[in-house]
């Protein structure tokens, strides 16, 4: 997420974690480093001085906790300051009242269709059951992109392209769904006068009455989005924000902080091209990543969302007894790949993210997608048993996936040093250390 900030703001933690001594020209250097890395972000000069005479402040007159290094107190007080840049809590949805009313609001171009359907996806996976009304009456096609995106998750529509009301639709799709738990009203995106967004947004709001207007805005504009969250919010009492486009977004860091000063909420970040690409915003997880100190909660929030109980509790017991067999490795695959973006969840796990490059991790993804077309070439005895897989079968598993011989010798080849690492490992009590994690990724990297 955002460029190359947090790949510079790692790399500024690691340099701190290496120095011996902590002292004035230390802490002086890591500051230097954080406002590089924060202007080159695009975050408000002005703002960055701030936080850098705060964190630097704090480093030279204030004396470690009892039982935490120098070392350790510097990087708390970067943590907490750059947790303080981006203000509030966590703030999730309250929906306690049916129908709730979301009116999503958003200019042109802010990806506020697309985050439409990743909100449909997360309100899915905490129960819930959202409808769309699409009142979009000046995009061409806005009803059938609309639902296109979102009919594989069995979200229902209301629409009508031959009706230009944008108001007389939204009264029929509130008709429509009124016994629906959350019903979700796109609306037209708009240029960048705001007082066209706030017009149209006071008069759907008086016949919406929704709980929660939310507009989206695109993280690529860096402190620009300041100004619309300020418009936005002192237009109405209830509102928050949603910044997409995070990914790879080298003003990203400008769009957030200049949200965050206004003090209007941020909701939710979009941080990938997925459906599954939208969290939840949570300042301290946000920056516990973003400085490389790895996202524990998030990651084990993933999994269960993601990962079939009981397929994943036969795989670890059949890895911890000596009796994994490709099928299992499959299913731990495809684990995987439903938790997200392979560099993603490294980076939820502390010192894993930076240890491995972004190219490294493309590499391993690519490997692990033709492993499983080796694997589906595979009979369900040979996946059940691979110890039968001799050349004759080697040579039908590799006409049948379009690879070479040497590269099913390559995946069999990797079952077998899983299977004796994963053996080993359930001798000694099941405990995964951070060596032998990276001798298992070191596999794919060979």
């Amino acid at each position: 997420m955002l460029g190359n900030l947090g790949e510079n703001l790692t790399n500024t933690m690691k340099k701190l974690v290496g120095m011996t001594v902590i002292d004035k020209k230390t802490i002086k250097e890591v500051v230097k480093d954080i406002q590089r890395a924060l202007i080159q972000s695009d975050v408000n000069i002005a703002l960055v001085l701030d936080l850098s005479k705060k964190i630097e402040s704090r480093a030279l007159e204030e004396k470690p906790p009892k039982g935490i290094t120098p070392r350790e107190h510097v990087i708390t007080i970067i943590y907490e300051e750059m947790v303080n840049l981006l203000g509030k809590d966590a703030t999730n949805l309250d929906i306690t009242e049916r129908p709730y009313k979301i009116l999503f609001l958003g200019l042109q171009g802010s990806g506020k269709t697309t985050t439409i359907g990743k909100l449909c996806r997360f309100l899915q996976k905490k129960g819930f059951n959202p409808a769309v009304v699409c009142t979009d009456t000046w995009r061409p096609a806005a009803y059938e992109q609309l639902k296109q995106l979102i009919e594989d998750m069995d979200v229902p529509v209301y629409g009508d392209p031959s009706n230009k009301d944008a108001l007389d639709l939204a009264r029929k799709g509130l008709r429509e769904f009124k016994n629906r738990k959350v019903v979700i009203f796109d609306t037209a995106g708009r240029h960048k006068e705001e007082k066209d967004l706030i017009a149209e947004m006071n008069e759907l709001n008086d016949i919406i009455n929704p709980n929660e207007a939310i507009l989206v805005i695109d993280g690529t504009i860096g402190q620009q989005a300041g100004e619309q969250a300020k418009a936005f919010s002192q237009a109405t009492d209830i509102g928050s924000i949603i910044i997409t486009k995070l990914d790879g977004s080298a003003k990203g860091g400008g769009a957030m902080s200049a949200v965050a000063e206004t003090g209007a909420s941020i909701k939710f970040i979009g941080t990938g091209e997925r459906i599954d690409d939208f969290e939840l915003f949570d300042p301290e997880r946000f920056i516990s990543r973003l400085l490389g100190m790895g996202d524990i909660k998030s990651l084990i929030e993933k999994a269960e969302e993601n990962i079939d109980e009981d397929i994943a509790q036969k795989t670890m017991n059949n890895m911890m007894s000596g009796k994994f067999t490709l099928l299992d490795m499959k299913n731990q695959f495809d684990m995987m790949k439903k938790m997200g973006p392979m560099q993603q969840v490294l980076n939820m796990i502390p010192g894993m993210g930076n240890k491995i490059s972004k190219e490294a991790t493309k590499m391993t993804e690519d490997k692990i997608e033709k492993y499983k077309v080796m694997m589906s070439s595979m009979t369900e005895t040979e996946m059940m048993d691979p110890k039968i897989i001799k050349q004759s079968r080697i040579q039908r598993i590799a006409r049948g996936a379009g690879v070479e011989e040497i590269e099913v010798k390559e995946l069999l080849k990797y079952y077998n040093n899983t299977k004796k690492t994963m053996k080993g490992l359930g001798r000694r009590g099941g405990r995964l250390s951070g060596g032998t994690m990276n001798r298992m990724m070191g596999q794919f990297m060979k």
